[in-house]
């Protein structure tokens, strides 16, 4: 088979990562997508790091038997947890990782804090500790970790009294600061950003890093002569561990 027209893999510990394949979808529509969500093993954010690991193996030996072409681990906690030891065993394959946007709110050169909001394993992580460090001087960053976040999304609560009065516990301490931008640190964060806005000032800066992530993907892809350039628009096909019609229901839902 022409390695060009292989499916690209997507992975993460359950529907979050589809805020980084609808960005990918976009800016790589001839490609096919392949995307295994582990919401059986969610929340990653508050497993041992060993064990994210282990899980992160075993959904890339899974996406590998199907022959894809390169990986996107569209997670920020097993990016943090697994990416090193990931690109170790499986070169030459490309293998791409997500972190904390902050390179790009540091340089918005906004008065104010930059709040990180992330999983507490990915703000506990040397990787996010050592990109906070190299920013440090130049910004006022303040880790936000939201333990239980990315549960309510996964229960498909992407607005009103559950997610609300949790993100108004979580920000409560910042409303009457100023703040230059918030961080989306995890994957399932962006789905309710609306959610955050409503909580926020209007004008404050909400920044991912699903944008940056598939553009490198693609950089990742024409470097390595794999982008497929057919005409004809590409497939996705999502799986999930948990199996259930819902959660595929609500995963369709959220790439449209």
């Amino acid at each position: 088979m022409d390695e060009r027209k292989k499916a690209i893999g997507f992975f993460d510990s359950g529907i979050g990562g589809l805020s980084v394949l609808k960005e990918a979808i976009r800016l790589l529509p001839s490609e096919d997508f392949i995307y295994f969500g582990d919401s059986i093993n969610a929340p990653y954010g508050t497993r041992p790091v060993d064990e994210v690991k282990e899980l992160t193996f075993k959904a890339v030996d899974f996406l590998i038997a199907k022959g894809v072409k390169a990986i996107v681990i569209a997670c920020n906690t097993a990016t943090s947890a697994a990416i090193d030891d990931l690109r170790s065993k499986y070169s030459p394959m490309s293998i791409i990782g997500i972190e904390p946007a902050v390179k790009p709110a540091v340089e918005l050169r906004k008065p104010g804090k930059i709040l990180i909001m992330a999983t507490p394993m990915t703000l506990a992580e040397a990787k996010f500790n050592t990109l906070l460090k190299s920013y440090e001087s130049e910004a006022d960053i303040v880790p936000v970790p939201c333990a239980g976040l990315a549960e309510i999304v996964e229960e498909g609560n992407l607005s009103g009294e559950v997610v609300n009065c949790y993100l108004k516990d979580k920000l409560a301490p910042f409303i009457n600061e100023p703040i230059s931008s918030v961080v989306l640190g995890c994957t399932h964060y962006p789905f309710v950003k609306g959610e955050i806005v409503s909580i926020l000032k209007e004008d404050i800066t909400i920044i991912d890093g699903s944008l940056g992530t598939a553009k490198q993907l693609k950089r990742k892809l024409a470097s390595s002569r794999l982008l497929n350039e057919a005409a004809h628009k590409g497939t996705v096909t999502i799986i999930n561990s948990l199996n259930s019609e819902d959660i595929l229901k609500l995963s369709y839902k959220l790439l449209t």
